[in-house]
């Protein structure tokens, strides 16, 4: 155990000899705190390291030596490092921070009750700091003097109240004050620079008492002060305006503010201090006066607008002139006395017309008036003005080349003078025709401001005489100032597979709008991701077809007007293209016409036939009666009858007793068998098959058939092509050689030689239904 102890030491042994004898790379001194504008060393061990550079920050300094001396060091925080040179590595590094003095301090003497003057009861300091918002700092505000803490505060002023209750305290006050501030961290602690003051010029007087008298003219300003032993200083503010006026010793305070307007309020204070460097007391209470109507200074500045004459020559005459302030007390009445030029000359008393408070309209015919205006208040007459209103057709001077520009919402006109000396010019201006402005120059230029926004102006000039006017002169309407173009509304009129064809208009709700030099469209499909397209439009043009589009797909675009006073953009819209072109659709149509035309027609000639099928007349059988055909040879005669063009073929039937009467005429000429009436035999299929009879027999009367069998067969018996072929051959399906032979009341014809009769069964009535023989 002993000897595994003894190595132990041996081996530990070395290597805490070898850590003793080795020294540590660094920098020191460690976080340092400085003043503002002090020095500092800072040493770098580099334990061998060889050459070394200095880096501030992330700048590198221009030192290679291990100790760095920085002189009038002024950053706040900045992080100081040394580097080797040959490996790049950082040896070690420290961190400066600074602090300041607190510096400005300022100190007042004064009291809390601001009513009544006193010995001051509070001390106020304040002073100025810069340092970091986050630190912590407790300040101490000391008497250097006898080293005595007057105040501690953790802010940047600090008041020490009831001093005149401290025997100790206002001990202090009784000669110079010497003042120093102590600002203190838990790393660093600093002193002000001392400050001394004299109690009498950081003591703060109370506010005096004021009083205001207006008159028509001036107002009196008096005040009063409680520190009246002492000579001061105080000053006067009315509306924005301060008047200085120094105090002597028992003295109180008197002003008077001359060249004030009428009916005006005036809002006056006052303050003061002892002799400089006191501080000023605060401002006295306010105090508001309103100032009465001056008579000299009433300026009515009349002046009229003459209307175009009417048929009689009459013409209306507008009378204006400037209103008085509706602050001025008292009542206001206003008359006006149209005179012909000439008698007002000579004098005379005229019907007077009461006015309103600052325009009135009278009439006066073609001859040259003067227009009086008098004004009263309270009954008493005050100002008497008059304006002249020229003849028509009186040749009287006027301004020429009137020109008229508008910038920023002033509008600057000017004119020639008339060759005659004048005493003014007279500009008015209205943006309405019903409310005006003037006034009055001497200059052949003038500036008129205060106008409405974006409204157009008509300007007129007119030389002013000594007992006359001239003629007005109007320049060209100009606005006071131009807006944009306008309102722009999209609209999408027509769209197809590749193009859209779409318009816009712009609406002002201005008077005074820019006139659009081009319109830019944008467009791009619904993609956030997708360029912007464009295509520019020159001013005069309100529509455009977009081309080149993707069929089937969304787009949407919008349009910028653009003016030489600036530019409007209308909302966004959306539009989609067709899948199909107009030419697709277009041969859709047609072939889908072409191939409806076809079944129409086909679907027409299918119901014209089955019509004709329906309606086709087909014999009643049980309208029939039996007879014999007459052979070829015998009946060719009848049979040509049917030719007759006045009796239709449908109308003769000849039965067996009918032939017994009717001849052929002989030796007619004309053709006995005519393609046109041949007719099939149906011979019965019994009678055929049976054995022949005696030609006895065969004449024997045949019995006439009125109603057929259900089983008799139909077969036609005149051609197909035939204009009437409604007959049918009927045989009937009993074996007529075994029915018994019962005597017909008709007489038996004769018989043809080379062939026998045939039995048949034919109408009577082939168009008339349900009608039997």
């Amino acid at each position: 155990m002993h000897l595994f102890l003894a190595l132990f030491i041996l081996a530990v042994n070395p290597s805490i000899c070898k850590g003793k004898d080795e020294k540590k790379c660094d920098v020191v001194p460690k976080n340092n705190y400085i003043e503002v504008g002090s020095d500092i060393n800072i040493t770098c061990l580099t334990c061998g390291h060889g050459e070394i550079y200095w880096t501030l920050d992330t700048s590198r300094l221009n030192s290679s030596h291990t100790v760095l001396s920085l002189r009038n060091f002024t950053h706040q925080s900045a992080t100081v490092q040394c580097h080797s040179t040959d490996s790049q590595q950082v040896i070690g590094g420290t961190t400066i921070n600074t602090y300041s003095k607190p510096c400005n301090i300022s100190c007042i003497w004064h009291q809390f009750d601001q009513k009544t003057e006193g010995q001051p009861d509070l001390f106020t300091c304040k002073w100025d700091h810069r340092i970091d918002p986050k630190l912590d700092v407790n300040y101490t505000v000391l008497h250097s003097s006898a080293q005595r803490e007057i105040c501690k505060t953790r802010e940047t002023t600090c008041t020490v109240e009831g001093v005149d209750s401290k025997p100790d305290v206002i001990s202090i006050f009784l000669s110079n004050i010497i003042i120093t501030v102590r600002a203190k961290t838990a790393d660093w602690e600093v002193d002000s620079d001392t400050r001394t003051f004299q109690p009498t010029h950081i003591w703060k007087m109370i506010p005096p008492h004021l009083n205001v008298t207006s008159f028509a003219d001036h107002l009196l300003v008096e005040w009063e002060r409680e520190l009246i032993k002492k000579e001061c200083r105080c000053e006067v503010k009315y509306n924005e305006t301060k008047l200085n006026k120094a105090l002597e010793e028992r003295k109180h305070g008197k002003i008077t503010i001359e060249q004030v307007e009428s009916c005006s309020y005036y809002t006056v204070s006052v303050r003061c201090a002892l002799l400089e460097p006191a501080p000023w007391s605060d401002w006295s209470q306010k105090k508001t006066v309103l100032t009465e109507l001056n008579k000299n200074h009433v300026r009515l500045r009349l002046w009229r607008k003459v209307a175009e004459p009417q048929k009689n020559g009459v013409r209306k005459v507008h009378a204006m002139w400037k209103e008085i302030p509706s602050t001025c007390r008292g009542t206001f009445t206003y008359t006006i006395e149209p005179t012909p030029y000439k008698e007002a000359m000579m004098g005379g008393n005229y019907t007077e017309t009461l006015c309103g408070e600052s325009g009135c309209d009278v009439e006066v015919n073609q001859d040259a008036h003067r227009i009086n205006l008098n004004m009263f208040h309270n009954e008493t007459l005050l100002v008497v003005d008059a304006v002249y209103v020229p003849a028509i057709g009186e040749s009287l001077p006027q301004v020429t080349d009137i020109q008229a520009s508008a910038l920023e919402g002033v509008i600057l006109v000017t004119w020639k003078a008339p060759i005659q000396p004048v005493s003014g010019y007279m500009i008015d201006w209205t943006h309405d025709g019903n409310q005006y402005y003037w006034k009055e120059t001497n200059y052949t230029n003038a500036t008129l401001s205060a106008l409405l926004d974006k409204k157009p102006y008509n300007v007129t000039v007119t030389p002013l005489f000594v007992d006359k006017t001239g003629h007005g002169t109007q320049a060209l309407q100009i606005c006071s100032r131009v807006g944009g173009p306008g309102n722009v509304t999209i609209h999408i009129n027509k769209t197809n597979a590749k193009n859209a064809l779409v318009s816009w208009d712009v609406k002002s709700q201005e008077e005074c709008s820019g006139d659009v030099v081009k319109y830019i469209v944008f467009y791009r499909k619904l993609d956030r991701l997708e360029l912007w397209l464009n295509v520019t439009v020159i001013g005069t043009e309100q529509a455009i077809s977009l081309e080149d589009l993707l069929p089937d797909t969304q787009y949407e675009f919008y349009v910028k007007a653009t003016a030489a006073t600036g530019t409007t953009k209308s909302t966004e819209m959306f539009f989609k293209t067709k899948r199909f072109g107009r030419w697709f659709i277009t041969t859709l149509v047609v072939c889908g016409g072409v191939i409806i035309i076809l079944v129409l027609s086909l679907g027409l000639g299918c119901a014209i036939s089955w019509k004709k099928f329906r309606e086709k007349p087909v014999p009643n059988p049980g309208c029939s009666s039996l007879a014999l055909w007459p052979s070829r040879e015998e009946g060719m005669g009848s049979i040509w009858q049917f030719n007759d063009p006045s009796e239709s073929v449908c109308d003769r039937v000849y039965t067996e007793e009918s032939q017994k009467t009717s001849t052929s005429p002989p030796g007619s000429g004309l053709n006995p068998n005519p393609a046109f009436y041949q007719t099939d035999e149906y011979i019965d299929p019994d009678m055929a098959s049976a054995p022949e009879t005696d030609p006895e027999e065969r004449l024997k009367p045949v019995k006439t058939q009125h109603r057929s069998s259900p089983n008799d067969s139909i077969e036609p018996l005149l051609p197909e092509n035939s204009p009437c072929s409604p007959y049918r051959s009927q045989t009937s399906g009993e074996n007529l050689g075994k029915r018994p032979n019962k005597q017909n009341k008709h007489s038996t014809v004769k018989q043809p030689d080379r062939k026998t009769p045939v039995m048949v069964y034919v109408t009577l009535d082939m168009f008339e239904q349900n009608q039997c023989r």
